[in-house]
């Protein structure tokens, strides 16, 4: 029998970059979540300040790892 994944969204924001948004929250889901294969992009944005500056970047993450129902 093949293997089986599970797919997810996730949002990840940081003060920084797209990046750093995107690395965090795979770097927080791999607590929690086992065996993560692949993350995808699925869209990102950037919240914008009072001032008109960048005040965050959000980045929204389809996320894949291995179901195992036990």
């Amino acid at each position: 029998m093949g293997s089986v994944y599970k797919v997810v969204e996730i949002v990840g924001t940081d003060e920084t970059s797209w990046e750093a948004a995107a690395a965090g929250a795979i770097e927080t889901a791999a607590r929690t979540l086992r065996d993560l294969r692949v993350a995808e992009v699925v869209e990102q944005d950037i919240v914008i300040g009072d001032d008109g500056k960048a005040e965050s970047f959000r980045v929204k993450l389809s996320v894949s790892f291995k179901y195992d129902p036990d």
